[in-house]
């Protein structure tokens, strides 16, 4: 019956899988099972469900007019299928998450290029216990005395005991 429907949204079980943590692994399992089963009872139903013979249920039924009653009925019976609203969503979710991770990706490349530019640096670099005051300064800015905002460091001034 929702064999071809079925077909078009099947399940990547292995990618799935690949993401279960190994605590929720039974739960998986389970729900694995489930849907095996279910696929499993949806496949042995025809696409569509064998014509009702009303030929018979005239001759069988003794009340006139009942059987056409019911085809009729039964004609103008729809069941409406729900429609579907959250693919359109769950796309443009994956779209974005795809947009994001390679943003990410190319933020990465750039901070890997400037730590290995800062890693060769440090390779280059001679050993700190050779290095003079100015040489230190020179190669860590950040770490450099600012004798204007600290003027007696590393003593308080006397204004301030």
């Amino acid at each position: 019956m929702a064999g071809r429907r079925a077909a078009i949204k099947a399940i990547d079980w292995l990618a799935f899988a690949e993401r279960v943590p190994p605590n929720q692994r039974a739960m998986f399992n389970n729900l694995k099972t489930r849907s095996d089963a279910i696929s499993a009872k949806l496949a042995t139903l025809p696409e569509k469900p064998a014509p009702i013979d009303w030929s018979y249920y005239r001759n069988t039924v003794a009340k006139a007019g009942l059987v056409d009653e019911f085809e009729k009925k039964f004609a103008a019976l729809t069941v409406p299928e729900p429609v579907d609203t959250q693919t359109a969503k769950i796309s443009a979710q994956e779209q974005e998450a795809h947009k994001n991770a390679a943003a990410y990706i190319e933020a990465s490349k750039a901070r890997i290029a400037k730590y290995e530019k800062q890693l060769e640096d440090f390779k280059n670099m001679i050993p700190f216990d050779q290095m003079t005051i100015e040489e230190f300064n020179t190669a860590f800015p950040e770490t450099r005395l600012d004798k204007e905002k600290h003027p007696y460091w590393p003593h308080k001034p006397i204004s301030d005991l």
